[in-house]
């Protein structure tokens, strides 16, 4: 649907939703765009919220038990890293607001940004937004229908983690605090990513400032769970707000007030500088009086490293820097008191004894064949974007072809996986090593180089849903993706047939260095995804390029 008839009187009866007045009718629109995006988050957010008190009231079924966790796990730095401070973890509430709060918090943050960038600089970029403000409609009107479509995904986001914690049989009125908790950061980042896309001309500019508000409110509350007498700092991060508000461990309500407050000035600074500055541009300067820079144009492959270097280093960084850490924290974690039914439950995915640092390790990078596969589909999502953008029509019409660019595109994507498939296993054992765990560099690049079949496999399918159909292919790619690592852990932890079992590609992927290598599932991966990555190219010569 177009921009103009989003903002049509009345609305579009089936489309842009029947009887809605031009206002509503954009917002749900936007709302509609979004629905990929927000559908993925809450199936992440439910199902988080549903194992980790499910999986602890079974894994830790007696207070001996869970006191041995408590003393292990709850003082361990690398763990407060990712999760924050532990406050209770004798009961299920308490170490569920820890597991929880800590990481959904995170990503309540990142789909704030996402949100508001797309909801607001994307539209503007793509030239949607002058469309609709050719029509009755004011700017400020269509800043508040953006933000309408926001807060209808958060509280999309708060029904799913409630529904989660529901499944796992958590107390409905904690559970509706602690999911509150969770998504009080998305108004926050919201206010975030609609400022950037204010600063910023570019969707790519707004996006990379509001990662760096992310990271930037990570590291404050890392720091602040991490070192003694800091934990002030924890007041100045809104990831350390939503920690502060205690869910199931002394409850703080009060603190709600600083993510309100700061949402509201965020946006009403935002909302300001909108209806100030003309449509199209940014506060902060273009340079377009500098010279042209002509590095990595010499081919589409080369482009593309060159539109996508800030979105590939940010990936690098994030997987050493998580590599280091779980390499470091391997001896503490294997040598803690995890119960005797949890490490029969995990050895069941073929890692060995997780109470071993090699077991551990092989756990762990289970978690980045996973990880490496998700990016490949990042890497597809990123050519469909430039497609509907536009960008690629203008780049078709000089000599560049079809096959050359979508090729050059899964080049750069199957090789920047490779790369970050050995930094990883290098990275862990630099952090494994510096601990005293007796594991050898060469052990961990072939569970680094491990991750690469499946990730080729997921990066062939991706591209053939990509020129298959374009609209629906982030969907297939991330379901899939999504799809075969759950069959494989639910199914093995349930103890599922075999036969049913091994469906997934995950069951076939020997998890180094507790187990071999397999050379065979390797290659049948790798031919399956060099197939549909050659019928994708096909069928990309032939269809029309489509725009949003």
């Amino acid at each position: 649907m177009s921009a103009a008839d989003a903002a049509a009187p009345g609305g579009t009866p089936g489309r842009g939703g029947p009887g809605l007045a031009p206002a509503g009718a954009l917002a749900w629109r936007a709302f509609r765009d979004a629905r990929v995006r927000t559908a993925v988050f809450a199936y992440v957010f439910a199902l988080y919220s549903f194992v980790q008190p499910y999986g602890y009231r079974h894994a830790y079924p007696t207070p001996a038990a869970r006191i041995a966790f408590a003393r292990s796990f709850g003082i361990n730095t690398g763990l407060q890293l990712f999760y924050g401070e532990a406050h209770d973890l004798l009961t299920v509430g308490g170490y569920t607001a820890w597991r929880v709060g800590g990481t959904l918090a995170i990503a309540a943050a990142i789909f704030g940004v996402l949100a508001a960038v797309r909801a607001l600089r994307t539209e503007e970029e793509a030239g949607r937004t002058e469309l609709v403000l050719a029509g009755a409609l004011t700017r400020r009107t269509a800043f508040l229908s953006a933000l309408a479509a926001i807060g209808a995904g958060t509280l999309v986001l708060w029904l799913a983690e409630l529904v989660g914690f529901a499944a796992g049989r958590l107390p409905v009125g904690g559970s509706a605090y602690l999911a509150l908790a969770t998504v009080s950061v998305v108004p926050v980042f919201a206010g975030v990513g609609a400022l950037a896309s204010q600063l910023s001309s570019t969707r790519r500019g707004a996006l990379g400032l509001g990662g760096a508000a992310v990271a930037l409110a990570l590291l404050l509350r890392a720091v602040a769970d991490t070192s003694n007498g800091l934990g002030w700092l924890r007041w100045t991060s809104p990831l350390g707000w939503a920690e502060e508000l205690r869910p199931f461990t002394g409850v703080r309500p009060l603190v709600l007030l600083l993510p309100a407050a700061t949402t509201v000035l965020l946006l009403a600074l935002a909302i300001r500088i909108a209806a100030r500055r003309d449509v199209g541009t940014g506060l902060l300067p273009e340079h377009e009086s500098a010279a042209p820079r002509l590095a990595l144009l010499s081919s589409p492959a080369a482009q593309a490293l060159r539109s996508e270097r800030g979105t590939l280093l940010a990936w690098a960084g994030g997987v050493a820097l998580f590599a280091f850490v779980l390499g470091v924290v391997s001896e503490s974690v294997s040598s803690a008191g995890i119960s005797t039914s949890l490490q029969k439950q995990i050895a069941k995915l073929g890692s060995g004894s997780i109470a071993t640092p090699r077991g551990y390790l092989a756990f762990v990078f289970f978690v980045f064949v996973l990880s490496i596969s998700v990016f490949v589909c990042t890497q597809v999502g990123s050519a469909r974007q430039e497609e509907a953008e536009q960008r690629l029509e203008t780049l078709l019409s000089l000599t560049v072809g079809r096959s050359s660019w979508l090729g050059g595109r899964l080049l750069l994507a199957g090789a920047t996986a490779a790369g970050l498939s050995i930094l990883a296993g290098l990275v862990a054992w630099a952090g494994a090593a510096s601990a005293g765990v007796d594991v050898s560099p060469g052990q961990m690049l072939e569970a680094g180089v491990n991750c690469v079949p499946a990730a080729l496999l997921f990066l062939g399918i991706a591209a053939l849903a990509y020129a298959a159909v374009p609209r629906a292919s982030a969907a297939i790619a991330y379901a899939l993706v999504a799809v075969a690592f759950l069959w494989q852990t639910v199914g093995a932890l349930v103890g599922a047939p075999q036969w049913l079992v091994e469906l997934t590609p995950f069951a076939h992927i020997g998890l180094v260095p507790t187990q071999a290598f397999r050379a065979g599932a390797a290659a049948i991966f790798v031919g399956i995804g060099l197939l549909a990555a050659l019928a994708a190219l096909g069928l990309f010569r032939r269809r029309d390029l489509l725009v949003e």
